[in-house]
């Protein structure tokens, strides 16, 4: 009995980074405000690149708390949404050609969300991570953290709970 050979790793990456363009390709939002996602493995870290229009103190300048809530969310929401989708991705079952056509599940919504401001956000990138601490059928809970710098030096963390989208089934 033989087993069946695994693909090669370069079309392993080639669907998750198709997948991960697809998914926060989808969301204009994230686009005005220059997000990325630096993907390592099923782990996911957002980058909010500096921009001026960013600033909502020019006098000291600080990061808008509206721009650093949405940061949060918009991470929270991606990392939920990635984690969803990790095994049919993995497994090939998300295809390279549905990715493409935009075949995407629905995003959760977001039913509450508490950021915790912590200090004020400099003119400069910052970064974020959500962890998924219990997603279920119907309900999902996510803690998001956001930093700059220094990582053991958040400047904002958030506490979310989202209806995760019914299956087509």
């Amino acid at each position: 009995m033989s087993r069946a050979r695994p693909e090669p790793m370069q079309v392993v990456k080639q669907r998750r980074d198709a997948a991960l363009l697809a998914l926060a390709g989808r969301v204009p939002y994230i686009r005005f405000l220059n997000i990325s996602f630096d993907r390592r493995g099923d782990e996911l870290t957002g980058v909010l690149n500096f921009d001026e229009k960013l600033i909502g103190n020019p006098h000291l300048p600080a990061l808008h708390g509206g721009v650093t809530a949405a940061f949060l969310e918009v991470t929270s929401i991606i990392t939920l949404s990635w984690s969803v989708l990790w095994e049919d991705v993995e497994t090939g079952a998300l295809t390279l050609d549905a990715l493409e056509a935009g075949k995407l599940p629905r995003m959760p919504k977001t039913i509450d969300f508490t950021v915790d401001y912590l200090r004020s956000g400099l003119p400069r990138d910052a970064y974020a991570r959500a962890h998924v601490t219990r997603s279920g059928r119907r309900y999902a809970s996510v803690r998001a953290e956001t930093w700059q710098d220094n990582h053991a030096r958040p400047i904002a963390q958030a506490h979310a709970h989202f209806m995760m989208p019914r299956s087509e089934v």
